[in-house]
C-alpha cells in the first residue's frame, strides 16, 4: 500500500506503544503529545500506590488453602521508602508459614502494580498449580511485597523453588504489566538478583498467560534438574527441553 509522507510516523506510532515520533511545538511538545504523557505519569503514579484486594484473590485461590502475609513494611508509603522492609516478612506472618513436603511455592505479591497482580495473578498462579510434575505449597498472597520476600517464604515452607509473580513498576507505555521471579536454593539475605530467572511483561498487550506459564514451567524444570538459577540458567535452554507445541 503506498503511504502519503505525512502518514510516516503515524504508522510507526501505530506499531509500537513506545513514545516515538512526538512531533514539536516551537521548543515544546505538541499539546496532544504533552497531554498523553501527563496521563501515563499519573496513571503510573497511581498503579504504584494501588492496593491489593487480597481477599478476592484468596477466594479465587481457595481451593490449594492459600496463607496471606505481609511484609515488615507497616503501610504502602514505608514500602515505597524502605525497600528492605518489603524484603522481610512480618513476626506475625512469620509464624503462619511452616514446613511441608513441596517441591515449590508460588508467592501472590502486589510489588509496584498492584493492579497488575490483581487481574493476572491468580489465574496464572492456577495453571502453574495444575503442572504434574511438581508438588506445590499452599500459595501464599504477600502485601507490601518485594521479590526478595519469595526467599523467606520459601524456607520457611520448606521449597527449594520459589515462583514470585509480583506487579512490575510502571512505565509510560505500561502500568499493568507483572513479572515471574524464579530462584532455585532461595536463601534469605544470601541471595542475589542474579540468582533468579525472570519473566516479564506478562500482560494483555504482551506476555500471554499461557506463554507466560509455559515458560516459568521449563525455567523450573530445567533450575530442578542443574539445580541452579539466574545467570547459570538461559531460558532458550529450558525451553529446548519442551515437546515441540503442536
Amino acid at each position: 500500500m503506498t503511504r502519503q509522507p505525512g502518514d510516516f510516523w503515524d504508522y510507526l506510532r501505530s506499531a509500537t506503544p513506545a513514545r516515538i515520533a512526538l512531533g514539536r511545538a516551537g521548543d515544546g511538545l505538541p499539546t496532544q503529545r504533552l497531554l498523553e504523557f501527563e496521563l501515563a505519569h499519573a496513571q503510573a503514579r497511581d498503579a504504584v500506590w494501588a492496593d491489593l484486594d487480597s481477599a478476592a484473590v484468596l477466594a479465587e485461590l481457595d481451593a490449594w488453602c492459600p496463607v496471606l502475609v505481609r511484609s515488615a513494611a507497616p503501610d504502602r508509603a514505608s514500602f515505597l521508602q524502605r525497600p528492605d522492609l518489603g524484603r522481610r516478612l512480618a513476626q506475625d506472618s512469620a509464624r503462619a508459614l511452616s514446613a511441608g513436603s513441596c517441591d515449590a511455592t508460588i508467592v501472590i505479591a502486589d510489588g509496584l502494580s498492584a493492579g497488575a497482580t490483581q487481574v493476572q495473578a491468580a489465574p496464572l498462579c492456577k495453571m502453574l498449580l495444575a503442572a504434574p510434575n511438581f508438588v506445590f505449597a499452599p500459595p501464599v498472597v504477600a502485601l507490601q511485597a518485594r521479590v526478595a520476600l519469595g526467599d523467606e517464604i520459601a524456607a520457611r515452607q520448606g521449597a527449594s523453588l520459589a515462583v514470585v509473580l509480583i506487579g512490575e513498576r510502571p512505565g509510560l507505555s505500561a502500568c499493568d504489566s507483572m513479572g515471574a521471579y524464579i530462584t532455585f536454593d532461595p536463601n534469605p539475605g544470601m541471595t542475589r538478583d542474579a540468582d533468579r530467572n525472570c519473566v516479564s511483561n506478562i500482560r494483555g498487550q504482551g506476555l500471554s498467560l499461557n506463554e507466560a506459564s509455559r515458560r516459568i514451567l521449563a525455567i523450573m524444570g530445567l533450575a530442578r534438574t542443574i539445580r541452579r538459577s539466574g545467570t547459570c540458567l538461559k531460558e532458550d535452554d529450558a525451553l529446548d527441553l519442551l515437546p515441540p507445541m503442536s
